[in-house]
């Protein structure tokens, strides 16, 4: 009777019995669904239920930080590693931050001394809905000044209808401490860019340019205004007798409470495109009064949907940003949490 008692007790809910006594009220531990995990060498994996999804870079070995893989629906990653065919463009890393003239200096090419670097991490987030890492970066000058300030939230979300992923990052520039103000100069050079994977790419692949308006081609949109761009195209995956080709792309949003929304897009057939926040004039920061841009970046399943582009940019517009605050909490230093969006309830 007794060998009876204790095998239904193990099986009883799934539950294993601890010192021969069962407790109803004792917490039983779940992974989360999304996940930001810390990794070697200066990075960071970003997971959905175990699978690495994004990566996060911000080793002194770079000039500058990025995102690297950018995974689609399949598993491939949908950005690179530079340019196909120039080695003069390494600086396009995947996703990245960067800007051709900040107070004059270029945190652009790779041709500078000047370099981005993180400071610290404030948080990483897990949970049922999103996974979200708060960070502050610095940028300095060639002699390791620090002209500009920045602080990073990124955050993995699900994709839309269930496939890929999105990729929320909000960015906010201040000058440096004891500083005035920063200039942000006119160049179509930054702030942020999407370097696509050789596939996705008119001129090297089988992809399409596409913006919110229905322009095509480099020829049509570069420069223009739009609330998002679109680079979609095939996908090569698997491998030996299980290798196939799908269509995936990236959608990359601009939030419509940037200021200078809808950006200007600076765009190649050769595989990139950026918001260019400085194409028409530059931007003086001051002391006080920040810089906050949103932006969304969207792996997608298929070829370029406009009214689920539609429906997603919706979706992030409706979102409140990240607010990062001391903690209270124990064993915590930061806490990072969404802001209730205007006209939320």
């Amino acid at each position: 009777m007794k060998a009876l008692l204790e095998t239904a007790c193990r099986v009883a809910a799934g539950v294993v019995l601890v010192c021969g006594l069962l407790s109803a009220e004792e917490p039983v531990w779940m992974p989360p669904r999304y996940e930001v995990v810390p990794q070697a060498g200066h990075q960071a994996a970003f997971r959905i239920e175990g699978a690495e999804r994004v990566r996060w870079h911000f080793g002194g070995e770079y000039p500058r930080p990025f995102f690297y893989p950018f995974s689609g629906p399949s598993g491939e990653s949908l950005t690179r590693m530079g340019h196909p065919g120039a080695q003069n463009h390494d600086h396009h890393r995947s996703i990245w931050f960067a800007h051709q003239k900040v107070n004059g200096v270029d945190f652009w090419s790779d041709n500078t001394a000047a370099r981005i670097r993180q400071k610290l991490w404030q948080a990483y987030e897990d949970g049922p809905e999103e996974a979200v890492m708060a960070s502050q970066l610095g940028w300095y000058d060639g002699e390791g000044v620090e002209l500009m300030e920045q602080d990073l939230v990124a955050a993995l979300r699900p994709g839309p209808q269930g496939a890929g992923q999105e990729l929320e990052i909000q960015i906010t520039l201040r000058p440096a401490s004891g500083a005035e103000s920063v200039e942000l100069g006119k160049t179509n050079f930054g702030l942020l860019a999407v370097r696509v994977a050789k596939s996705l790419s008119v001129h090297f692949g089988g992809g399409t340019l596409t913006n919110s308006e229905g322009a095509q081609g480099e020829k049509a949109i570069f420069g223009q205004p739009a609330r998002w761009m679109d680079y979609s195209g095939p996908v090569a995956t698997g491998a030996g007798s299980q290798r196939r080709v799908v269509t995936e792309g990236i959608t990359f949003f601009d939030h419509p409470a940037n200021l200078r929304h809808p950006t200007k897009w600076h765009v190649r057939e050769d595989g990139w495109m950026g918001a260019a926040f400085c194409l028409d004039e530059g931007l003086q920061i001051a002391a006080g009064e920040p810089l906050e841009l949103r932006y969304l970046i969207v792996a997608h399943a298929g070829g370029y949907d406009p009214a689920l582009a539609e429906k997603t940019a919706a979706s992030f517009a409706a979102r409140g940003g990240f607010t990062v605050t001391k903690s209270t909490r124990p064993h915590r230093q930061f806490d990072v949490a969404r802001r209730i969006a205007a006209g939320a309830r």
